[in-house]
């Protein structure tokens, strides 16, 4: 069996295109998010007097990139076929959703601690408590009063 590249390759660029017209403002999203959760992280771990080592920055990093990464190619998939069957990409837009809610909360938490606020968001509360903030604010435990509960 012979395979023109030129065929292959037309379709492959058909593909990549229409995949970052569909998905190219997810992508943008999670980059932001990332490099959000990135400078606020950095911010929040110099405020705890930890040393700031940059291969385990980058590698983190570039972790959280590929996952995301992933994680666009299977809403991607979902869109395409569960979104196709029902009309609607719920599923895509569910993971999507779920994916940057997470890295969210996480900006959030590290902007949290390193103004010294004494809270963390918890997002899940905040979405299942009718946006209800005072729920979803809650008070973060010193690592003290964490061993003394633990020993009761």
């Amino acid at each position: 069996m012979i395979i023109d590249h030129n065929i292959f390759q037309q379709a492959l660029c058909a593909w990549l295109l229409e995949f970052f017209n569909v998905m190219g403002a997810w992508i943008l999203l999670a980059a932001v998010l990332i490099m959000t959760d990135l400078r606020f992280g950095i911010m929040a771990a110099r405020k705890r007097g930890e040393q700031i080592r940059g291969s385990r920055m980058r590698r983190r990093s570039m972790n959280k990139l590929l996952d995301y990464g992933c994680w666009i190619l299977v809403a991607y998939a979902c869109r395409r076929s569960i979104g196709v069957v029902l009309g609607v990409p719920i599923v895509s837009v569910a993971i999507i959703l779920y994916v940057n809610l997470n890295e969210i909360a996480s900006a959030l938490n590290n902007y949290c601690e390193y103004k010294g606020l004494k809270k963390r968001i918890n997002i899940w509360k905040l979405i299942r408590g009718r946006h209800d903030i005072e729920r979803a604010l809650e008070d973060v435990r010193e690592d003290s009063e964490i061993n003394i509960e633990e020993n009761k």
